[in-house]
């Protein structure tokens, strides 16, 4: 992200929104563990520059995957590229119609000719293995209901008067909102960042002007966490369902807090990853189980990331995979710098 730096602190004022749309859109690709190519990221300089249209990025992005087509069924980098440069488009459009349409319709533009039911409600149920659930899914809703469903969520908020509510009010309001949205799960695939960009625009259509971006371009991966934490619950365990986690997303979203955003503090289990190692057998365990689901959602993902991400030594990352290779659930594609994971079991 820091390619794009450069242009924020010249201070130009079209370049370096550009920019920001720029690192908004490549961000996002992490929710789902892509990483956009060098290819990608130099054409969209371009673009900021003024020496390309945003068609022109779309075109070159189209012709090169014509050319160098993707190797593995894994290889997701295409899909990150394309879906990068239409969230670019869409987020420099200046439109937004609050309506299930326009929601189907920022899918349909994501991800035609990427998935088959592009712009549409899908038809079977789904499940989800989350790491922040250490594999659980959240209970999404029923095929048989999600048209009346995302027909009655965006009924009930086209109804509502924001008026007399303070700032924390209205974000509390607005993390309800786009929680039970998300819960929907219109498609198949794709609803993180669909959600994310219709939130954008909503939260444009409502006065916002001022949204700090950089928190979808550094903090995706948060973001859905934070979903994924506002509509899952385990009684039988105590675990809650609760906003806090995309509450305080929002607030630095919108407000400028400085709340702190660290996914760890999202898993289930925090308490038992955050233990030292080596110390209780099922610690142990937990951890091996919890580094697998993150290379499963994160294909690209360097043991560094996972050592960061859940505030365990490099070493025992690099213990607890090495325990994976050997037991024939993983293998390393390419470079340990730019390769990627590949399951082999489950």
């Amino acid at each position: 992200m820091e390619n794009f730096d450069e242009y924020l602190i010249q201070g130009e004022p079209n370049k370096a929104e550009k920019a920001k749309v720029w690192k908004t859109a490549i961000g996002l690709q992490q929710v789902d563990g892509l990483t956009p190519s060098e290819y990608l990221i130099e054409t969209a300089k371009q673009n900021i520059e003024g020496d390309i249209s945003i068609d022109e990025v779309k075109k070159r992005i189209e012709n090169y995957y014509q050319q160098h087509p993707k190797k593995s069924v894994e290889d997701r980098t295409e899909e990150a590229d394309k879906v990068s440069a239409r969230i670019a488009e869409i987020l420099s459009e200046q439109t937004f119609n609050f309506s299930p349409a326009e929601y189907l319709s920022i899918h349909r533009r994501l991800f035609t000719g990427i998935y088959s039911f592009a712009g549409k409600i899908r038809e079977y149920n789904i499940t989800k293995k989350e790491w922040a659930l250490n594999g659980e899914s959240v209970l999404y809703a029923s095929a048989e209901s999600l048209k009346e469903t995302i027909e009655y969520d965006f009924e009930q908020e086209r109804n509502f008067r924001y008026k007399g509510l303070n700032e924390q009010e209205i974000i509390d309001h607005i993390s309800q909102f786009i929680s039970n949205l998300w819960q929907i799960h219109v498609f198949g695939e794709g609803n993180t960042r669909t959600t994310a960009i219709f939130l954008i625009k909503y939260l444009r259509k409502l006065g916002f002007k001022n949204v700090n971006n950089d928190l979808f371009a550094n903090h995706s991966w948060y973001f859905r966490n934070a979903l994924v934490r506002a509509n899952y619950e385990d009684l039988s365990a105590k675990i809650y369902r609760t906003n806090k986690y995309l509450i305080d997303f929002l607030s630095n979203l919108l407000l400028h807090t400085d709340f702190t955003l660290k996914n760890r503090d999202l898993h289930i289990h925090y308490d038992t990853v955050n233990t030292p190692i080596d110390t209780v057998n099922d610690t142990v365990k937990t951890q091996i189980d919890t580094v697998f689901l993150m290379i499963m959602q994160f294909p690209t993902i360097t043991a560094l990331e996972i050592s960061k991400e859940l505030n365990i030594s490099l070493s025992s990352v690099r213990r607890k995979i090495k325990e994976l290779k050997k037991s024939g659930k993983i293998e390393r594609v390419g470079s340990d710098k730019s390769g990627s994971w590949r399951i082999i079991k489950r």
